[in-house]
């Protein structure tokens, strides 16, 4: 997609929409409470951009979202855990929380547009389902990297950081597979509907 095809006013009104959607999807239904996990809805805007609006949307709303987040949940404090990496180690912190959903909106963007060369359906799918993969892969690396600085800011040994974030990988990897399913049930419906209305 050149330059002047992306800013076209639909795509620029599509760009703003799910800008807008991101956000308040990400203050205000990022995080809804069920059983014990959270339902985030906040990815679906971010796969619709890069599905859309090819991989400069995807990183647009991408980015917005992870700051969104990097400023409610770190800097703000909204979510303990966050606010409690990003002392530890603020450097890694904000390169995830903002890195991982830009990365995400990207990477979807381009898989759509390869795999949409051979078969539209499958393109739709695939660059839903690759959001939250890239997501959680890129913030279970980051959890990684922070081990260390956490286990020393809590004056704990490596050997017993390790069992409590196996314990938290444990929540991530279930929270990931609820992402899944929300964003290749919601997004690729959400994408048939605008089609079917950009056709009338």
């Amino acid at each position: 997609m050149n330059k002047e095809k992306f800013f076209s006013a639909r795509n620029v009104a599509l760009l703003g929409i799910l800008t807008g959607l991101v956000i308040v999807l990400q203050l205000f239904a990022s995080a809804i409470p069920m059983f014990g996990v959270t339902l985030n809805f906040s990815l679906i805007p971010i796969a619709l951009a890069g599905i859309m609006l090819g991989a400069l949307g995807g990183t647009i709303v991408g980015f917005v979202c992870g700051l969104v987040v990097f400023i409610t949940m770190a800097v703000l404090g909204q979510e303990p855990s966050t606010a409690f990496l990003f002392q530890t180690n603020p450097a890694i912190l904000t390169i995830m929380c903002i890195g991982k959903t830009t990365v995400a909106g990207a990477v979807s963007g381009l898989v759509h547009k390869f795999i949409a060369k051979r078969n539209k359906t499958v393109a739709v799918w695939v660059g839903s389902l690759i959001i939250p993969i890239i997501n959680t892969g890129i913030y279970m690396l980051g959890m990684v990297l922070m081990k260390a600085s956490v286990a020393k800011f809590l004056g704990m040994d490596v050997s017993t950081a390790s069992v409590v974030f196996a314990v938290v990988f444990g929540i991530i990897w279930l929270n990931f597979l609820l992402e899944v399913i929300i964003n290749t049930i919601f997004a690729p419906a959400i994408y048939k509907i605008v089609k079917i209305i950009d056709k009338r």
